[in-house]
């Protein structure tokens, strides 16, 4: 069994980011940069549970709602990977998407 508590970490760690921001930094981007964190990581999640299908693409819901799906695609995709590595990569991916949401 793979320890994703780095990943599940990093995912909430970045939703509640998400939450405490002002509605001023969410419509300056920081939104934007997590809808596109989650629909990656729904992509991956889904490319490894139904291999060769066609990619759907998770909704915008709002600027108010990104937190909420990173952590759906988060914890989606933490149960589906299978080793270390793939770990250290979401979390990466995670941490980047914060860095440049700037929250």
């Amino acid at each position: 069994m793979v320890d994703t508590t780095p990943l599940t970490r990093a995912v909430e760690h970045f939703a509640d980011k998400l939450r405490a921001a002002p509605q001023s930094r969410l419509q300056r981007g920081a939104a934007a940069e997590a809808l596109g964190l989650a629909r990656e990581l729904a992509r991956w999640a889904q490319a490894v549970e139904e291999p060769g299908t066609e990619s759907r693409e998770m909704p915008d819901a709002g600027m108010f709602a990104v937190a909420d799906q990173i952590t759906v695609a988060g914890n989606d995709l933490a149960v589906v990977l299978e080793n270390e590595a793939e770990v250290g990569d979401a979390v990466r991916l995670v941490e980047e998407a914060q860095k440049r949401a700037g929250v």
